[in-house]
């Protein structure tokens, strides 16, 4: 009866502890930055220009954007350090919406968030500023520097983190599969299109995408025939039974046709026919393929092959430094890590950006890396829709589970939070500002 509430307990005592430790991080600078105004360098004019010292970040997702959000914000005024950012993408791309933007219409702009706002003020100003941002892709990675696509030009580094996420070569509804916004609005509404005129739609793979994406189109489109396959007994199997349960709930109170512990293995459109492994075959005129994202670990398999999985993530320190021990200043964080984090999510991308940026900070002051990242049940806390207006959230820590049921007042879920979250103002796009911005100082 009590494990419910000892479940919250903990839970709050864990968001308090990172929250102080955020403060004391805050605090320590402060003294620093006083320290730094009543010594001599701090009004000194260097007699010549400084050779600056890159921390190169390769993805600019929740995970790279928090790791130079937050050295740009705790690097000194004097520090020989800047941050690069090497990102191919004109936005950040929230893909906790894609789903839900594949089926509800005129809502998909709000997925692609201008760049720029989360950084701290004055961090990409020409003269003084902390970061330099490329737009554009990394193809390799040496011991000492990248080599940009564009120009093949090689950017040396200090201290290289890798963000590169999972999901690099998926499409709609996981990942946009574009790098401008341009493109990828005319993807987001040509699957729209492509949902709203078929009458047998088929969507592959139980996790949360599929979830989604099958019930929302059955709450749009009630009259639609709408298959969900799963090769696991159940969707949602990563999670507990009770979120299991209530997603199965969900997806039958729709109407949805479940198949699980089958697989598509074949599908003729001429035919409208997709061909399951048990032998069935099931009407489809348009099938979306919602299976998992495989992690973009190629930089670093070129690099260090030793240092990737199984399942293709890099196996990291606790540190977040790369396993390998003779590249003790590169560093891994978000999707791409094998952390061992149950349910890899925006929350612990951060934290683990967190933990990256102090372990980096560290290492410009001569110190050696003592932030360590830790998985946490917290970080799994999942909110998933089971159509337009109903969604359920579960929160667990393997253990004990509970599910909190709740009905969406909107249709664009959280994108309007998102946006403020990373400083930018609902739903204005200010991309001509930030590229305006954009100043490559190597």
């Amino acid at each position: 009866m009590l494990d419910k509430p000892i479940l919250v307990v903990k839970g709050i005592s864990f968001a308090l502890s990172i929250l102080v430790e955020l403060i004391r991080r805050s605090l320590s600078f402060r003294l620093k930055l006083i320290r730094y105004s009543m010594s001599p360098l701090s009004s000194r004019s260097p007699s010549e220009p400084k050779v600056s010292r890159n921390i190169v970040i390769v993805g600019a997702s929740i995970a790279g954007y928090t790791v130079a959000r937050t050295i740009a914000q705790y690097l000194l005024p004097n520090s020989e350090y800047r941050v690069v950012v090497v990102e191919p993408r004109d936005h950040f791309q929230f893909t906790w919406v894609l789903p839900r933007f594949c089926v509800a219409e005129g809502h998909e702009h709000k997925a692609f968030i201008p760049y720029g706002g989360y950084l701290p003020a004055g961090a990409m100003e020409a003269d003084g500023g902390k970061v330099a941002w490329l737009k554009d892709r990394v193809t390799s990675i040496s011991r000492e520097s990248v080599r940009l696509a564009s120009t093949g030009k090689e950017v040396p580094y200090d201290f290289l983190v890798v963000a590169t996420g999972a999901g690099a070569t998926d499409t709609l509804p996981s990942r946009v599969g574009a790098d401008d916004k341009v493109q990828g609005l005319e993807l987001f509404r040509e699957i729209q299109r492509r949902i709203r005129e078929s009458k047998d739609l088929v969507v592959v793979g139980g996790g949360a995408a599929g979830v989604e994406l099958a019930t929302d189109a059955k709450s749009k489109y009630p009259e639609k025939r709408v298959s969900l396959v799963h090769s696991r007994d159940s969707v949602m199997h990563r999670f507990g039974p009770k979120l299991q349960a209530s997603a199965m709930e969900g997806i039958k109170e729709l109407g949805v046709e479940l198949i699980t512990g089958d697989r598509v293995v074949g599908e003729d459109k001429e035919k409208g026919i997709a061909t399951l492994k048990s032998g069935k075959q099931i009407a489809c005129d348009y099938l979306v393929n919602c299976t998992g994202q495989r992690p973009d670990s190629k930089l670093i398999a070129q690099l260090s092959p030793s240092s990737i999985s199984e399942s293709g993530h890099i196996f990291t320190k606790p540190t977040l430094q790369i396993q390998d021990d003779s590249l003790p200043n590169v560093y891994v964080c978000g999707d791409v890590s094998e952390t061992n984090t149950t349910h890899p999510n925006s929350r612990s991308a951060m934290r683990q950006a967190m933990t990256v940026a102090w372990n980096v900070i560290a290492g410009t002051e001569g110190k050696k890396p003592k932030a360590k990242y830790e998985p946490h049940w917290l970080d799994g806390v999942i909110k998933l829709t089971l159509g337009l207006d109903k969604s359920v959230s579960n929160v667990g820590d393997g253990k004990t589970e509970f599910i909190i049921p709740t009905k969406d007042k909107h249709i664009d879920l959280m994108a309007k939070g998102a946006w403020r979250k990373l400083g930018a103002k609902p739903f204005e796009d200010n991309e001509s500002e930030f590229l305006s911005k954009i100043k490559s100082k190597i």
